[in-house]
């Protein structure tokens, strides 16, 4: 296999392991209580980054370079980036634990299209007319997937899943306000802030911590899978195979994440899309790979006039990837169309 298949295999890889979170979040939510899960997949997640910054610390003492766990711009970004992340994994669990795990992933794909709307620093003169008739796909397409079998009052998770998606793109521009410029090591901030979710889910989720002791190997594979794979691991590779391919090539992949959460809802959680939802879904993945190209071309066009000489950045999908850092919990879930950011995130 040549190494530009290699890395968008990676890379699709990475996008069915974020595309498949829901199914698995609506799964481990279905045995625990939501605030369990979370404080579970924050906790194991910190445990894994914990040792991988354990590990490169050594590596760097021997080279002489900066080995502190964290340094003070790491900190004073991942405090708040922490408590904003963990803002949108507890409105998006809540979510997919009341909708369908193809809804859930289709919907928080606003963020996409939402994310650059905030980002007034990103768009000083304002986005082109054609990003905004993109937007309104998306609206129509959430409209859709909300109906089911007809238009009738929205769920309750799809309803916290277009919040969820409206948060993390609060969270996605605070990223890159908080650290675009600065020196922060992407893992080191992860860790950090899964540290921080890990705080501030443990005094909600102590009650019922027996419950998590007494559940079933199942759901424990839930939780390891959530947290090892739909965080750390995506994380990691996401970082290693952007690095070796274009921009719009990792968004074009990356991108495919909505596509994969509804189709493994539909083959192995045994979801059905009605004609309206199907047509929903459809409009979804059109609009946000619509606004995401308009995004993209807006940004480098004024890169061109602002910067003639400076190279543009990456424009990925709902993850996270150097230069702006990524965040672990998909989420590290990372989400974005400028930065990647990932748990969220799922």
């Amino acid at each position: 296999m040549s190494d530009s298949r290699r890395t968008d295999a990676v890379l699709l890889l990475v996008a069915l392991v974020w595309g498949s979170s829901y199914l698995s979040a609506q799964t481990a939510t279905s045995a625990l209580p939501v605030l369990v899960v979370l404080f579970a997949r924050y906790a194991l997640s910190a445990l894994a980054c914990l040792g991988l910054v354990a590990a490169g610390r050594g590596k760097e003492r021997e080279r002489g370079g900066d080995f502190r766990l964290w340094t003070r711009e790491e900190v004073r970004a991942g405090l708040p980036l922490g408590v904003t992340q963990a803002a949108v994994l507890v409105v998006e669990t809540y979510g997919v634990a009341h909708t369908t795990a193809a809804n859930a992933g289709l919907i928080i794909s606003l963020t996409i299209v939402l994310t650059p709307l905030l980002d007034r620093a990103g768009h000083p003169g304002g986005l082109p007319p054609a990003f905004y008739a993109a937007a309104g796909v998306c609206v129509l397409a959430v409209g859709l997937l909300m109906s089911g079998n007809g238009f009738h009052a929205p769920r309750l998770g799809d309803l916290l899943m277009l919040g969820a998606a409206l948060v993390r793109a609060v969270h996605v521009a605070l990223v890159g306000r908080l650290t675009t410029g600065r020196p922060i090591r992407p893992l080191h901030l992860t860790t950090f802030q899964t540290v921080i979710g890990t705080a501030l889910f443990l005094p909600a989720a102590a009650s019922d911590l027996p419950v998590l002791v007494r559940a079933d190997s199942g759901t424990w594979a839930q939780l390891l899978y959530l947290a090892l794979f739909c965080s750390v691991f995506a994380f990691l590779a996401q970082t290693w195979a952007v690095q070796r391919t274009s921009a719009s090539r990792a968004s074009l992949l990356l991108g495919t994440e909505p596509i994969w959460a509804a189709a493994i809802g539909i083959a192995l959680g045994g979801e059905h899309l009605t004609p309206l939802t199907a047509l929903g879904a459809t409009l979804m993945v059109t609009g946000t790979y619509w606004g995401q190209s308009v995004e993209r071309a807006h940004r480098a066009a004024q890169a061109k006039v602002l910067a003639p000489a400076a190279p543009t950045r990456p424009i990925l999908s709902l993850g996270a990837a150097p230069p702006d850092p990524p965040t672990a919990l998909n989420g590290p879930r990372p989400q974005t169309p400028d930065r990647l950011d990932g748990a969220d995130r799922r």
